[in-house]
């Protein structure tokens, strides 16, 4: 638990092929079922404050509370995505912690020192999330993410279906 930013809620994992980290996901630790968007449409989205047109898919999944994100930049936009390929390869990107009170969250990291080094919006003012730089650890990025809106309804949806998955239907297409 950190004082901060309260509970760990996702660990978000780049990768360079979604459809294979899926299936070593579900067949070899059997996490699942994974909701698949294969193109996510995003609001806007920054990379050190500069507008990028970041192309992206992505899949969820849950292990107990905590959600599994795979992400898979589809162009060469900057992001902090790129970079951890770049100078880490494939793996655990970042933490992810949610608020029902984005802004104060927002802020109250901002006051603590962080410093934005991408941001962005899916689906409305209710779906923003930023991500923190880590130059004190490097390899450990900060998520927050706005979970107080649609976003949060999903989430907790793919929460229950990991609950009960019996290991049909591991991958769930959700078209943005």
């Amino acid at each position: 638990m950190s004082l901060l930013f309260g509970k760990v809620c996702q660990n978000g994992y780049v990768v360079r092929d979604i459809e294979k980290a899926m299936k070593f996901w579900i067949e070899v630790i059997r996490v699942g079922p994974f909701f698949y968007i294969p193109r996510v449409k995003t609001d806007w989205f920054r990379y050190r404050g500069v507008d990028s047109a970041v192309e992206m898919s992505i899949a969820l999944a849950n292990s107990g509370d905590l959600q599994i994100e795979l992400i898979q930049q589809r162009n060469d936009a900057p992001s902090m995505y790129l970079d951890h390929l770049d100078a880490h390869g494939e793996g655990m990107q970042h933490m992810s912690y949610w608020s029902n009170d984005y802004q104060a969250l927002y802020d109250r990291a901002i006051v603590a020192g962080f410093t934005v080094g991408h941001e962005g919006q899916i689906g409305g003012a209710q779906g923003r999330f930023a991500y923190f730089e880590s130059a004190g650890h490097p390899g450990t990025v900060i998520e927050i993410s706005d979970i107080s809106g649609g976003k949060g309804r999903f989430f907790g949806h793919i929460r229950k279906a990991a609950a009960n998955w019996d290991g049909s239907e591991p991958v769930r297409m959700i078209e943005s």
